[in-house]
């Protein structure tokens, strides 16, 4: 009795912080803030975007409620080692970085309630943004027209998506777009870094020496519990609605989507059951494909790489496959061992999401299904 009150208020504290099922469209309402009454706010100060000049359907834009910046980003973010981690457990999920000899691992259970770490990794500025509503998650160099900058969350929404904003120009950024759609940086596109989204028990096998994103965040939040109640796992509560819906794969079903321009193509995690290497082709380029249960990562490959015959190797360290020339391979696809030892694959524009938004931010993708 005592879980399903807890589960009720929890559900009924993120309808109201997130309007409701009301879908709100941002284009009756362009400063996407609200009275306290719920009422449009009359503020139109130019902090807040214009309803005209965006890549996308305005109408399509949605108020999430907490308003700019109510879903407050890590500015300062502290890390703890492993043995420090005890709040992880193995089948938790995190977001994983390495930037040439920094490692570092950002747990869902914060991002979850924070969706924005602006952070510095190896001396360059990287931004791990994850929209807990489609389960994706990009880390993306931290300028604004090509000035360091850092980014917020706006607390607006395109097809239930995060849509970020930088605090150099407020120029607006839908995650799964890739693109600036709205401001002054109207049409740039982040430059990305390699992430990759695993449990924490992989996690710290690959790299026992990863820094973990601390709870020590500045605010008070309970990281144990997660907010938004069953909407992983109950394929048809939504918050609000995203277009095209597609119902050829359940909806929450994780998905390991390589991007390319306006199309993607799908892979699912059973097809990597105990490890697998999947060599394909997709709008003319050749991918290598590698994972199990639990991780999934691809390379585009070039013509050399093409040529050699690749096999999963993880033995519960950095290294995650092999080819037939003895080279063995980091999951980021960098050469540890061998003759090319040092070469780096070149890392897909790719991403793990549920199924929905994949279908509706990239209509009709393809499912590989060998």
């Amino acid at each position: 009795m005592k879980k399903k009150i807890f589960y009720v208020f929890v559900v009924t504290l993120f309808i109201i912080s997130c309007g409701g099922n009301n879908d709100n469209d941002f284009s009756s309402n362009p400063t996407g803030s609200n009275n306290s009454d719920g009422s449009p706010s009359e503020d139109n100060n130019s902090n807040n975007p214009s309803s005209n000049d965006w890549l996308i359907p305005v109408n399509e834009v949605k108020d999430g409620g907490p308003g700019k910046d109510g879903i407050p980003s890590i500015d300062a973010p502290k890390f703890v080692n492993v043995d420090n981690a005890t709040f992880l457990n193995d089948d938790d999920l995190v977001i994983g970085i390495v930037n040439e000899n920094e490692v570092k691992a950002y747990p869902h259970k914060i991002l979850d309630w924070h969706e924005v770490v602006n952070d510095e990794i190896n001396s360059e500025f990287i931004t791990i943004n994850y929209c807990p509503l489609t389960g994706t998650a990009f880390g993306w160099q931290s300028e604004a027209d090509g000035v360091k900058s850092s980014f917020g969350v706006s607390g607006l929404l395109y097809n239930t998506n995060l849509i970020l904003y930088d605090r150099k120009t407020d120029s607006y950024w839908p995650q799964l777009k890739l693109q600036c759609a709205n401001g002054e940086l109207i049409g740039d596109k982040p430059t990305l870094h390699n992430v990759v989204e695993t449990n924490w028990g992989t996690w710290k096998k690959l790299y026992p020496n990863t820094k973990v994103l601390s709870l020590e965040t500045g605010f008070s939040r309970n990281y144990n519990n997660y907010p938004y109640g069953d909407y992983k796992t109950n394929q048809e509560f939504f918050i609000f609605t995203a277009s095209p819906s597609n119902d050829a794969l359940p909806n929450k079903e994780r998905v390991y989507a390589i991007l390319d321009d306006k199309e993607s193509k799908i892979y699912q995690f059973d097809k990597f059951n105990n490890g697998n290497v999947i060599k394909d082709v997709f709008n003319g380029k050749e991918y290598l494909v590698v994972g199990n249960e639990n991780l999934i990562y691809s390379f585009e490959l070039n013509v050399s790489q093409s040529t050699l015959n690749f096999e999963y190797d993880f033995n519960n360290s950095e290294v995650f496959f092999k080819d037939d020339e003895g080279n063995k391979w980091s999951i980021f696809g960098k050469a540890i061992e061998g003759p090319r030892t040092g070469e780096v694959l070149k890392g897909a524009k790719s991403v793990m999401s549920f199924w929905f938004a994949i279908a509706a931010f990239y209509p009709n993708p393809e499912i590989y299904n060998q």
